[in-house]
């Protein structure tokens, strides 16, 4: 009781509520605007007072230097949801490809998250995804991490701007994200280049036929049955892709932290 009276580590409460907010702002299925501000605002509130009382809070002061680790805890908990993001963002990417493919590329929706378009079918997968993400308990590790992380990141530890493992862990985790949306996109994007090339042969064999208003339907018709087939194996790429985030996060920490 008398740590909870202590106005000394009060400080260290909202530096904890910054990280989590910069987290909840960007981290996926937990930034969702369909989701209502106050739910979102309560919990960051629950989780930043019960990991206050986890933690080994220290004293400390309202100073110039808290406004700088005030900044700091934010830019934490945003990076952090931002490669979460960025991976996950590779299931849109993969449905993009696949829309361009089926002739779907001009025809949107609107994501929840970020209230932008997005692919039809890359919608689809995110959302099939987010399923995933809640039905293996993963969510429950996004929120782990961020509690670890200070682990890495402690309160008065400041982020190495100037360190050069920045912008090689980006290309490798930008890189990593396309990696994941081509395996994604290749089963159903090679069976419509076939389908292509079928129709090529078929415009040149019989040019009586309009092979451009049979092929929009057989191309949809193929794409969807191919999707089908492929969802057998979805679940393990998106396994694939929960640990990938895992240890992007991981080994961004480790940076950050000068690990």
């Amino acid at each position: 009781m008398l740590e909870l009276l202590d106005f000394t580590r009060l400080p260290a409460f909202f530096l904890v509520l910054a990280r989590l907010a910069g987290f909840f702002f960007l981290a996926p299925l937990f930034s969702y605007h369909t989701i209502p501000m106050m739910h979102r605002i309560g919990l960051v509130f629950v989780l930043s007072w019960i990991m206050y009382l986890s933690l080994d809070v220290p004293a400390m002061l309202f100073d110039g230097q808290y406004v700088l680790l005030l900044l700091k805890e934010v830019t934490v908990g945003i990076l952090i949801a931002l490669i979460a993001y960025l991976i996950l963002a590779g299931v849109q990417i993969a449905g993009g490809f696949i829309d361009f493919q089926m002739g779907f590329a001009i025809a949107n929706v609107v994501d929840p998250q970020t209230g932008v378009q997005s692919p039809i079918i890359g919608q689809y997968y995110y959302i099939f995804a987010l399923l995933l993400l809640v039905a293996t308990n993963a969510h429950h590790l996004l929120i782990d991490g961020i509690f670890y992380s200070y682990q890495f990141i402690g309160f008065q530890d400041m982020i190495p701007i100037h360190s050069d493992a920045f912008p090689e862990f980006i290309i490798m985790t930008v890189s990593g994200m396309f990696l994941i949306a081509f395996q994604m996109a290749i089963p159903i994007v090679g069976t419509l280049f076939l389908v292509d090339v079928a129709l090529g042969m078929i415009a040149r064999t019989v040019p009586q036929m309009n092979v451009f208003v049979v092929g929009l339907p057989l191309k949809i018709f193929v794409s969807f049955v191919v999707i089908l087939i492929s969802f057998s194996f979805f679940g393990l790429l998106i396994s694939e892709l929960f640990n990938y985030m895992f240890q992007t996060m991981r080994q961004l920490l480790e940076i950050m932290g000068g690990a």
